[in-house]
C-alpha cells in the first residue's frame, strides 16, 4: 500500500477498502482453483489493463514494479517446462525434457502466479493504510486496539529506519571500524540491534500507556472515528466490474480460447 507516492487518484481509490480487500481475496481463490489456461490468459490481460488504467500511477513506475513479477513468472514456469511430464516431446537434452504438456502446465503456473500478484498489486496501489484500518473497524468490526496498533506500527517503521541511519552515522564519526568476515557482521549487528530494540521497547511502552489512557483496552462500547468510511456507487461499480471480468474471462476462455488445450492438470491414467 503506497505511503508517500504522489498519485493521481482514480475511482478505485474511492472504493470501500474492506470491500476491495474481500474482492481481492475472492479473486485470489478463483485464480487458485482455476485450471483452464485460457481463462487465466484472459484474466491476465484484464488485470494488466486495470492496473495501468485504474491505479493512477505513472507507466514507468508500474513497469518498474512489474519487473520482480516478470522474474517470478519466468522462474515458476520454467521449472515445470524443463522438468515436467508429458508424452509429446519438443526438446530433450540430458535432464531437460520439454514436452507440449509440460509447456502448457508451466505457462499455467506462471500465469496463475502473476495473476495473483497483479490482484494484490492493484489493491495495494489503490488503498491507503489509514483508510483500510478505519474501514476494518467500521465495516468488519475489527477491535480498535488492534487496528490502531497496526497503524502505530506503520508510523514507527520510518522512525526506526531514521534511528538506524543516525546510529550508523554516529558510529562512523566515532571511528568505529569492523573487521571483514563473520566477526565483523556480528559486531555490526550487535551495535545496531541492541540500541534499536531498547528504543523500540521504550516507544512501544509509551504508546501502550497512551492507548490505555484512551480506554482502548475496554471491551465493547461505541467509539467515534476521525474518518468515517461509508458506501458509495463506486462500490457497486467495483462489484459489477469484478463480476463482469470473471464472466468475460470464463466465456472467452471456453468460446474464444488462446490455446487449443483447456484443463492442463496432469491426469494419471
Amino acid at each position: 500500500m503506497q505511503l508517500s507516492w504522489n498519485v493521481r487518484e482514480t475511482w478505485l481509490h474511492g472504493v470501500n477498502p474492506s470491500l476491495k480487500l474481500l474482492g481481492s481475496v475472492m479473486v485470489f481463490f478463483l485464480l487458485m482453483f482455476t485450471d483452464n489456461i485460457n481463462i487465466l490468459a484472459n484474466a491476465t490481460w484484464m488485470l494488466l489493463f486495470l492496473l495501468f488504467a485504474g491505479t493512477g500511477h505513472p507507466v514507468r513506475r508500474l513497469l518498474l514494479l512489474l519487473l520482480p513479477f516478470a522474474l517470478l513468472f519466468v522462474s515458476s514456469s520454467t521449472s515445470m517446462i524443463f522438468f515436467g511430464k508429458g508424452e509429446t516431446t519438443w526438446f530433450r537434452y540430458g535432464l531437460v525434457h520439454v514436452t507440449e504438456e509440460s509447456f502448457y502446465r508451466g505457462l499455467h503456473i506462471g500465469l496463475k502466479t502473476v495473476d495473483m500478484a497483479l490482484a494484490g498489486m492493484i489493491f495495494a496501489l489503490t488503498t491507503r493504510p489509514v483508510r483500510l484500518f478505519y474501514s476494518l473497524m467500521q465495516q468488519l468490526r475489527m477491535p480498535a486496539k488492534y487496528a490502531y496498533s497496526f497503524m502505530a506500527a506503520l508510523r514507527l517503521m520510518p522512525m526506526a529506519a531514521e534511528e538506524y541511519r543516525t546510529l550508523q552515522m554516529a558510529l562512523k564519526v566515532r571511528g568505529v571500524r569492523y573487521s571483514p568476515g563473520p566477526g565483523g557482521w556480528i559486531s555490526r549487528l550487535r551495535h545496531a540491534v541492541i540500541p534499536l530494540l531498547a528504543q523500540s521497547i521504550r516507544r512501544a511502552q509509551r504508546i501502550a500507556v497512551a492507548m490505555e489512557a484512551k480506554r482502548f483496552s475496554v471491551a465493547g462500547g461505541e467509539r467515534t472515528f476521525y474518518y468515517t468510511i461509508g458506501w458509495s456507487v463506486r462500490d457497486a461499480g467495483f462489484v459489477a466490474l469484478l463480476a463482469g471480468c470473471a464472466a468475460a474471462a470464463f466465456y472467452l476462455g471456453h468460446y474464444a480460447p488462446f490455446f487449443h488445450v483447456g484443463d492442463v492438470r496432469y491426469h494419471v491414467i
